[in-house]
C-alpha cells in the first residue's frame, strides 16, 4: 500500500479545484495550474477532499499513484504559496544582477550571460551573489533554477561558480596537497 498516494489531499480555502475527465485545473490566490492525469489513475474530489486511487498493484500503477497525489498537493500549495529556489554565486568577479526582466549573469567569460524569465517564473536578485527564483509551478522553478546552475556549475578545487544555497560542495585538494 502506498501511504503517500493513500493520504487524501485537503483543499484550503480560497482555492477551487475543477476535475475535467483526466484533466485537472487548481485556481488560487496566486495563479492557476493544469495537469493532466494519467487514464490509469482515478482522480475523485468530495467537498474538500482529493482522493487519488489506481486499479491495481501493478508496479507501473503504484509508481503513477504516489506520484500523481503528490503533483496535486504541489499544484495546490503553489497557487496559496509560491516555490522558492535560492543559488548562489562564489566567485572573485563573478555576480548577479537584474536589469528588467533579464538576470545577467557575469561568470568569468569574455561576455556576460543573460537569461530572460520564463512565463509564470521571476527573479530576484537581493545581493550580487544571490539569486531567487520564484514560480507557482514546481517543476518550472526547479528547471529554470537548474538551467542557471548549468552556466558555471561549482568547481570543486576553489568551489568558484553558481550552487544552490543548500548544496555542500565536496573540496578537493589539488596538487600541492599530495605530498
Amino acid at each position: 500500500m502506498s501511504r503517500i498516494g493513500n493520504s487524501p489531499i485537503t483543499v484550503p480555502a480560497g482555492v477551487e479545484v475543477k476535475l475535467d475527465g483526466q484533466k485537472i485545473t487548481v485556481k488560487g490566490p496566486k495563479g492557476t495550474l493544469e495537469r493532466e492525469i494519467h487514464n490509469n489513475i482515478k482522480v475523485t474530489l468530495d467537498g474538500t477532499e482529493i482522493k487519488v486511487e489506481r486499479p491495481n498493484d501493478e508496479p507501473f500503477n503504484r509508481s503513477l499513484h504516489g506520484l500523481t497525489r503528490t503533483l496535486i498537493n504541489n499544484m495546490i500549495k503553489g497557487t496559496t504559496e509560491e516555490f522558492t529556489r535560492k543559488l548562489e554565486v562564489n566567485g572573485v568577479g563573478y555576480r548577479a544582477q537584474k536589469r528588467g526582466k533579464t538576470l545577467v549573469l557575469t561568470l568569468g567569460y569574455s561576455h556576460p550571460v543573460e537569461m530572460e524569465e520564463p512565463e509564470g517564473i521571476t527573479f530576484e536578485v537581493p545581493s550580487p551573489n544571490e539569486i531567487i527564483v520564484k514560480g507557482i509551478d514546481k517543476e518550472k522553478v526547479g528547471q529554470t533554477a537548474a538551467v542557471i546552475r548549468t552556466k558555471r556549475p561549482p568547481e570543486v578545487y576553489r568551489g568558484k561558480g553558481i550552487k544552490y544555497a543548500e548544496e555542500v560542495i565536496r573540496r578537493k585538494e589539488g596538487k600541492a596537497g599530495k605530498k
